[in-house]
């Protein structure tokens, strides 16, 4: 007779109940209802980021075109049951956000999410990542590969990629917008 007993379901969260929970300190995103533990960043994932926030919120900001947001804020890009990821970095027009107070909870999808590799993360999770983000309705979602300076550039229309000597662009998004890819590593 076999001693093995069933373990009890993990009990799935919806984006709501998961932004509900108290903080505590470890880094998470909700994939499929389930709270999935992500590793800590290094400082040199947060330079980057920082760097990226900087060149777009600089392009932003005085175009007056909308919000530019960092920290890993929650976008929601599945329901039943929720995945909720959070990229590094995100742009929300004042189409999608309004002027005004900042609207309390998750905000629509972004035009822009930035997702900055971790070496931890397995491409296909990555990948996973980009698809989840365009099938919310994002319009592009850059992923940046600090092991090799690159920047992948994914929409419904195309995908690009932008090496060390490039200068990455978004026509659709920011019809002049150049950043030199050199500048988010350095």
């Amino acid at each position: 007779m076999s001693t093995a007993t069933k373990s009890a379901p993990t009990a799935l969260y919806t984006a709501e109940e998961y932004a509900a929970l108290p903080d505590d300190g470890r880094l998470t995103e909700l994939v499929k209802g389930e709270i999935v533990e992500m590793p800590s960043p290094t400082p040199s994932h947060g330079y980057v980021c920082g760097n990226i926030y900087w060149a777009v919120r600089s392009y932003v900001q005085p175009r007056d075109l909308g919000r530019v947001v960092t920290n890993d804020s929650g976008v929601i890009t599945e329901r039943g049951p929720d995945t909720m990821r959070g990229p590094d970095v995100a742009f929300y027009s004042y189409d999608r956000v309004p002027r005004g107070p900042l609207p309390a909870g998750y905000w629509p999808a972004p035009e822009l999410a930035v997702e900055v590799r971790s070496p931890s993360e397995r491409t296909s999770n990555v990948l996973a990542k980009v698809s989840e983000y365009l099938a919310a309705g994002v319009t592009e979602v850059w992923l940046v590969e600090p092991a090799d300076t690159t920047v992948m550039v994914y929409s419904e229309e195309f995908n690009r990629a932008f090496g060390l000597g490039d200068e990455v662009t978004s026509p659709k998004l920011f019809p002049d917008l150049r950043i030199p890819v050199r500048s988010l590593f350095e």
